[in-house]
């Protein structure tokens, strides 16, 4: 069978990172076009890597080489792009956020499932080894008491984007979506309420720094802390147990363990490229004909309870989510 012919939209700093693994023949899959708005800069992507560029993403779309399409644009740009994509009939794998509304969101779902067309959300983090293993031992801990998520980067001044490429949001939408999938990941469950403040350089400037906390439909406590206004990260899932303590450090690669008497463990995990395992992931499904192992709707919750927690930080109370 002949690989698969994957048209790239997006080529920033992420987007170079699917270009790397679409290039070393690590999945069933080929790099066959690219589109950037930056056009010299997208030419000589396509130029080093022997393949066509597209200023337009519909002429990309439409290329009868591109069999599915990536999408790894800021979140504005997602919704056009998507619903495009589905006239053509092409499968897609979006970078998360899927959108920066749930509304918008759930268009996209509603688009894709109405045509048929298979969607996948790339909430990368899932498929992180450290994130797999913590899972894979929860019982571990004995009768769960509560979870905290954190995701502490540091500013990146020589970073500059456009504040609507996130719809005027800012950490939570952009990197602390990872945690608020990882939630609904890690407990199996859904979230019926948040609790939300952020801190903002002005009333106008999107936040850097969000402090959430949340219950899921079984009742779970979680606390999600993101911001970027420290040196250094640190990012890590801590599952708080009856019996014991887990934590997994997708930095470092780590598992610790603390049991009864403080006795500690640790184990360190393989660094696998999620982006490579998510590509595999997308591909492996299409060629099978299987459903996405993320879904659409798995893209649409997550930006559904960042909806919910800048409502809460708006109007200082609780948000309850109707599922």
């Amino acid at each position: 069978m002949a690989p698969l012919g994957i048209g790239l939209i997006g080529l920033g700093r992420h987007g170079m990172r699917y270009v790397r693994h679409l290039s070393d023949a690590s999945t069933d899959a080929r790099l066959v076009a690219v589109c950037r708005r930056d056009i010299e800069r997208g030419r000589a992507v396509a130029s080093q890597q022997g393949v066509k560029f597209f200023q337009d993403y519909e002429a990309l779309i439409a290329d009868p080489l591109v069999d599915a399409v990536v999408v790894v644009t800021p979140p504005s740009l997602c919704l056009p792009i998507c619903l495009a994509a589905v006239r053509a009939g092409k499968p897609l794998l979006i970078e998360k956020p899927l959108a920066c509304t749930g509304a918008d969101a759930r268009a996209m779902v509603r688009a894709a499932d109405a045509a048929g067309i298979p969607l996948m959300t790339a909430h990368t983090l899932r498929f992180d080894r450290a994130v797999q293993a913590l899972k894979s031992q929860l019982a571990a801990a004995g009768a769960r008491r509560y979870l905290v998520l954190t995701n502490r980067v540091e500013p990146r001044p020589e970073v500059l984007r456009d504040p609507m490429d996130y719809g005027g949001r800012g950490v939570l939408l952009e990197i602390g979506i990872h945690l608020l999938d990882l939630v609904r990941f890690l407990t199996g469950e859904e979230v019926a309420e948040v609790r939300c403040e952020v801190e903002r350089p002005s009333p106008k400037s999107a936040e850097l720094r969000a402090l959430v906390s949340l219950r899921t439909t079984g009742g779970l406590p979680c606390i999600v802390d993101v911001s970027r206004v420290t040196g250094g990260r640190v990012n890590r899932a801590e599952w708080i147990g009856a019996d014991g303590q887990l934590s997994a450090d997708w930095v470092h690669h780590r598992i610790h363990k603390v049991s009864a008497g403080n006795v500690m463990t640790e184990q360190a995990v393989e660094d696998v490229p999620t982006v490579e395992e998510v590509l595999r992931a997308f591909v492996g499904a299409l060629t099978r004909g299987a459903p996405m192992p993320i879904a659409g709707m798995d893209g649409v919750r997550a930006v559904e309870i960042a909806d919910a927690c800048y409502a809460s930080a708006e109007s200082g109370g609780p948000v309850r989510l109707t599922q």
